[in-house]
């Protein structure tokens, strides 16, 4: 029998070999390959677009300006990760808001893909998240977000998702996180 190491004895499993994963300073796995603008691995060496660093914490309106940013860059999967790094590391009681930012933001990014089912379903889920999380807090939203505007942008963009069946044009369909005055 080969000897295991100390974690895998902890926890009763065998060691894994190390087949070569991407891994971070901490050790945990984190695919470094290029991705495209809607987040999609593209080879290694292949030119791909910045990422949105993760585990940045931000104030409310950094978080707004950064996904808005990467939203009408056509970036959607990029905005999803910067509403992600605010649902982690904010206040408890605006995690769901930011939650269900990011599911509209990973709807976008599904109907941009072609998934136009899992698109239209994502971005219902987050208006519903964003819906429910406005009328339970007192206003103004963190960071001067137009959470109706946001919730209406999901419907419409899944309504029409689902009756056209087409990929959406991400930056395009972008939403306007604030109002306009």
């Amino acid at each position: 029998m080969e000897p295991r190491d100390d974690r895998s004895m902890e926890s009763g499993a065998a060691a894994r070999p190390d087949r070569g994963r991407d891994r971070d300073a901490e050790g945990k796995a984190r695919n470094a390959r290029p991705r495209d603008g809607l987040g999609r691995p593209l080879p290694y060496g292949a030119p791909g677009v910045p990422r949105a660093p993760e585990g940045v914490v931000r104030t409310a309106g950094a978080s707004v300006d950064e996904a808005q940013e990467l939203l009408r860059a056509g970036r959607p999967f990029h905005a999803h990760e910067v509403f992600e790094d605010a649902w982690k590391s904010g206040p408890a009681e605006q995690r769901a808001l930011w939650r269900g930012l990011a599911q509209t933001a990973v709807g976008l990014t599904h109907a941009a893909r072609g998934n136009t089912t899992g698109g239209a379903r994502l971005l219902r889920r987050g208006a519903d998240e964003v819906e429910r999380w406005a009328a339970s807090a007192a206003p103004p939203a963190p960071g001067g977000l137009d959470t109706g505007g946001v919730v209406v942008w999901a419907r419409a963009l899944a309504d029409r998702v689902d009756a056209e069946g087409q990929v959406t044009d991400a930056a395009a369909q972008a939403p306007e996180l604030r109002a306009r005055h």
